[in-house]
């Protein structure tokens, strides 16, 4: 299980990306010497700090002691040298003692995070996107206030939208918030809150939905951020309970109360769904970068095993590693095509985000929000079926806790439902992606591949050009749809995941997959077949 190797991937699945270049040539502090620095000491960091609070976390799990919740050993540390680091601020804005680097290095070294401790990097990906949001929507005095203490660690941040009658359904948020003499105070119950609460930060502030006017729907939230405390206070936030989880143990799941909260409102009133987006954009990118540094460590782990495990051959000479055998070779070479085009994927759609805010590219902002819910959606998946499968390579071994990949198994199944589940992005995918922004961000995607295969003459090019044309003309048909919204819902999830296997066939044909790319191709068929 090597980081060091998983920090080299990245580096020379950066250097194919053809985004990153252009991206150096703006940030001239982004050398490839600075880089890989920063790629080594991230996998250092994560392999010594982070991995071994994995099965600590797993075991001992959060608790609630005396109405507030108590991490396992180790966790409160491990965070404090994350944030020291530099880590959690890293692409954070300078004014808020951030190093401000672009979001690309954050996502190449974000999966060396997660693949150590997945369950920790849950509350650095929570705060990291409320980092975001204050620089975004919060006022001065707020931001100034909060900003530099969440880059330092000192401060902690949730996400805090799903109610008990409101999950995925947010305009049925009953959560209010009244403005009584100057000041907004909140109460409701909140559902499913990842680090609600815990004891490795001083403060915790809410980012927080709630209905703030009698508007129905999604017009009546607002957004506000809700201190646990103030002025060294308890500030009417508790903690109920921690959901007993199938994984994820280490980070707690909590059910909030808030009566009569103190909060401050973010951004215009009545406008709080749309200003959220400045935090969940981010924390989706990081549930692409959570399944890519799952399924890492579990191609790692089956590759180490299937050439150290020795079975079959003839009775009269040593058995050879398993590793030599067709169906295992087969096995691994799925899980690891499937990883590294995950990590092209995630870079590729860092570096467009990168480079829409850097150059103010509209276009650029289509295309990264039309990969969204595709390295969402997939990340998720990767990890949990890379997970799967090289449990299926070790055998019996792969079931117990000698290795991690029970829990890796565990802890990667929620992926696929937390920050939208995968109904809800194929929905977006299609809905909002395709009908409602006219199909800009495909266009760009489309050219962008088109001009990547435009100087190859091989077979392979060829091959890629023939999916591009499919899934266009595919997404032709899907477009009709508009005029009978049911049936274009029901297909929403197959062209979704046809879109995936169009991306991944870009993808394996940048990374030199040739197997891989065919194996797009078939999928791709099937998943327009259900399209009809």
């Amino acid at each position: 299980m090597s980081f060091a190797e998983q920090a080299q991937r990245t580096l020379a699945t950066l250097a194919l990306t053809p985004g990153w270049r252009r991206i150096q040539a703006l940030r001239p502090d982004c050398d490839d010497v600075i880089v890989a620095t920063m790629l080594e000491a991230a996998a250092g960091f994560a392999e010594s700090v982070l991995a071994p609070l994995n099965p600590v976390g797993d075991r001992v799990g959060a608790r609630i002691v005396d109405g507030r919740v108590k991490l396992p050993p180790g966790f409160a540390e491990g965070f404090r040298q994350y944030a020291e680091a530099g880590w959690l601020g890293i692409d954070a804005p300078a004014a808020f003692g951030g190093q401000d680097i672009p979001l690309t290095l954050q996502a190449a070294c974000g999966p060396l995070f997660d693949r150590g401790c997945m369950a920790l990097m849950m509350a650095a990906g929570a705060t990291r996107g409320a980092i975001h949001l204050l620089a975004e929507a919060a006022d001065a005095d707020t931001a100034a206030e909060w900003g530099p203490k969440l880059v330092a660690g000192e401060w902690a941040a949730t996400i805090c939208i799903s109610e008990p009658e409101a999950g995925s359904d947010i305009g049925r948020i009953r959560t209010r918030a009244e403005l009584r003499d100057g000041q907004w105070l909140i109460s409701g119950q909140k559902i499913w809150i990842s680090f609600g609460d815990h004891d490795m930060a001083g403060r915790i502030g809410h980012c927080l939905l709630a209905r703030s006017n009698d508007q129905p729907g999604r017009s009546g939230l607002s957004l506000f951020l809700v201190p646990d405390h103030m002025d060294g206070a308890p500030n009417g936030v508790t903690v109920e309970r921690i959901e007993e989880k199938l994984g994820l143990h280490g980070s707690p799941t909590c059910a909030m109360r808030f009566r009569g909260a103190k909060g401050v409102l973010l951004g215009a009133e009545g406008r709080g769904l749309s200003q959220l987006f400045a935090m969940i954009e981010p924390m989706r990118l990081h549930t692409g970068c959570q399944g890519l540094g799952i399924a890492s460590g579990a191609a790692d782990i089956a590759e180490d095993y299937a050439g150290q495990r020795r079975q079959g051959g003839r009775p009269d000479m040593a058995p050879p590693t398993i590793g030599g055998h067709a169906d295992v070779i087969r096995q691994l070479h799925d899980i690891r095509s499937g990883t590294e085009i995950l990590r092209a994927a995630v870079l590729e759609l860092a570096t467009v985000m990168d480079l829409a805010r850097l150059e103010g590219d509209a276009a650029l902002g289509d295309f990264a929000s039309w990969m969204l819910p595709l390295i969402k959606t997939f990340g998720a998946e990767t990890g949990f079926d890379a997970a799967h499968a090289a449990m299926q390579v070790l055998g019996g071994a792969g079931y117990t806790r000698d290795y991690p990949l029970e829990q890796y198994l565990r802890d990667a199944r929620v992926m696929a439902i937390y920050e939208g589940t995968t109904g809800m992005q194929g929905v977006d995918f299609l809905t909002r992606r395709l009908w409602r922004d006219e199909g800009r961000g495909l266009a760009m995607f489309l050219r962008r591949a088109r001009g990547e295969i435009a100087d190859a003459r091989t077979d392979e090019a060829e091959v890629v050009g023939a999916l591009l044309d499919g899934f266009e003309a595919l997404s032709g048909r899907m477009m009709v749809m508009r005029g009978d919204a049911e049936a274009g819902l029901y297909r929403a999830d197959s062209y979704m995941r046809a879109g995936w296997a169009a991306v991944s066939g870009v993808m394996a044909f940048r990374i030199g997959a040739v197997e891989a790319l065919r194996m797009q191709v078939a999928r791709y068929a099937m998943h327009a077949a259900r399209c009809a």
